[in-house]
C-alpha cells in the first residue's frame, strides 16, 4: 500500500514530441501506485524520485532516427547516473528507442518489417518472472498489450542475443493466444519476436515497445500492464523500507539509489 503522506514519485521525463507522458502519470496515480513528477528534458535534475519513466511518443519528431537526438538531451546524463547506481528506469516504446540510442540497453529498434505504423493490441509472453518488473507476472503468462510504433522492430548481432539468452535478460516475446512464439505473430519482425528486455548493473532497466501505461484498466481493453507498475512500487517499497530499517550496529542500510 502506498504511504499517503509520502508517496513513491515517478519521474517522467517530457521531451518535445512526447505524447505519452501523461498516460505513464495517469497510470501511477490513478492506480494509487504514487505522485507523478513530470520531468522536462532539459532539467539538471531529477528531482529526487524513485524511479523514472522514458516515455513514449515521437520525441524531436522522431528526426535522423527515433531516439537519436533524445540521447543527448541534458536530463539524459542524470538518468545514466541514476542506472549506474541501480535505479529503476522505465522505457517504453519512444523510451526503449531512446535507451538503446544512449547505451543504457543493448540493441536497436529500427522500421517495421512491413514498412507500417502499427497501432493494435498484441500477445506477450512472459519469459521470467525473475525481476523486478515481471515478479508479478508467472513465466509463460500471456498478456495482451497495445503497441503503437513505426519503428519498433529488435535488432542485435549474434553476440548480443546470446547474451541476452545467456543473461534470462529476455523479459517479453511476442505470441498468438496459445502463447505459441511464431512469425505470425510477430507484428514488426523483430528478431527472436522480442518485445522487451532487462539491462543495467542490477536488472534495473527496462525496455519494452507495448504499452503496459495504455492497459491497466478493463475499460482500455486490458488491465495486462497493471502488474508490471505493481511491482515497480513493490520493489522500491521493499528498498525504502530497506533504507529505513536499522542494521544491527545502529546504522541505516542503503535503499534505493539516489538520483
Amino acid at each position: 500500500m502506498n504511504d499517503v503522506k509520502n508517496p513513491l514519485r515517478l519521474g517522467v521525463i517530457v521531451f518535445p514530441g512526447s505524447n505519452c507522458d501523461r498516460d505513464a502519470g495517469a497510470a501511477w496515480a490513478e492506480s494509487g501506485l504514487g505522485e507523478p513528477v513530470f520531468l522536462w528534458h532539459e532539467e539538471k535534475s531529477l528531482q529526487g524520485v524513485d524511479a523514472v519513466v522514458v516515455p513514449g511518443g515521437f520525441s524531436y519528431g522522431d528526426a535522423l532516427r527515433a531516439g537519436a537526438i533524445a540521447r543527448f538531451a541534458p536530463l539524459m546524463g542524470e538518468l545514466a547516473r541514476f542506472a549506474a547506481d541501480g535505479g529503476l528506469v522505465l522505457g517504453i516504446c519512444n523510451g526503449f528507442q531512446i535507451l538503446c540510442e544512449a547505451g543504457l540497453l543493448p540493441g536497436a529498434l529500427v522500421r517495421n518489417e512491413g514498412l507500417r505504423f502499427l497501432c493494435r493490441h498484441v500477445g506477450l509472453r512472459v519469459e521470467t518472472a525473475d525481476s523486478l518488473f515481471t515478479a508479478g507476472y508467472r513465466q509463460g503468462q500471456v498478456l495482451s498489450i497495445p503497441v503503437a510504433h513505426g519503428e519498433g522492430r529488435y535488432a542485435c548481432d549474434d553476440a548480443t542475443l546470446d547474451a541476452l539468452k545467456g543473461d534470462d535478460a529476455v523479459l517479453f516475446r511476442y505470441c498468438d493466444p496459445s502463447g505459441a512464439v511464431t512469425a505470425e505473430a510477430n507484428p514488426n519482425g523483430s528478431r527472436d519476436n522480442i518485445a522487451g528486455i532487462v539491462g543495467g548493473p542490477a536488472r534495473n532497466v527496462l525496455g519494452m515497445m507495448p504499452h503496459p501505461e495504455r492497459a491497466c484498466a478493463s475499460s482500455l481493453g486490458s488491465d495486462d500492464g497493471l502488474a508490471l507498475f505493481r511491482a515497480v512500487q513493490g520493489a522500491l517499497e521493499a528498498r525504502r523500507g530497506a533504507s529505513a530499517a536499522p542494521s544491527a550496529s545502529g546504522a541505516v542500510l542503503a535503499g534505493s539509489a539516489a538520483p
